[in-house]
């Protein structure tokens, strides 16, 4: 029995799938097209990961603690792709988890094309879309143990 007092609150498996519901997810291969169509592919994970993992040639890197800031068209400090609401922004994480958050957070901003890539990183090189080598190796099934 827990004795974790949870009337009231959300575990961050209600957070997520809340953040999914709101969104158009897109499989790796959906995701490569509209990349090709001119969608702004992000890729949010930290230095470490895309140094072990390997990196999307294609992606702009912002990592997950400036996104909203670099991505707001209305932020002094966002790129210069952040031209209005209307930008179709795809975001990547490692697994999928993270870049469900974050798009979310950016659809909460205005930017309603803003979505992620089911299975993240790791679904996108599995489906054999441009990488660039990484120097390290994945390992495992990752941190949640099964595929966003």
């Amino acid at each position: 029995m827990s004795t974790v007092d949870t009337v009231g609150r959300r575990t961050i498996d209600d957070v997520l799938a809340e953040a999914r519901a709101g969104l158009d997810r897109l499989a790796p291969g959906d995701a490569w097209e509209a990349v090709r169509g001119g969608a702004l592919l992000v890729d949010i994970r930290p230095a470490a990961q895309r140094a072990a993992e390997g990196e999307v040639p294609q992606a702009v890197v912002i990592e997950r603690n400036v996104l909203e800031w670099r991505l707001d068209p209305a932020s002094a400090h966002r790129i210069p792709a952040a031209t209005g609401y209307d930008i179709h922004v795809i975001v990547l994480c490692s697994e999928g988890y993270t870049s469900s958050l974050a798009a979310a957070a950016l659809a909460d901003l205005g930017l309603h094309r803003a979505t992620d890539v089911v299975g993240g990183f790791h679904a996108w090189s599995a489906a054999g879309l441009p990488t660039d080598s990484a120097r390290g190796a994945l390992v495992g099934a990752g941190a949640h143990g099964h595929r966003a």
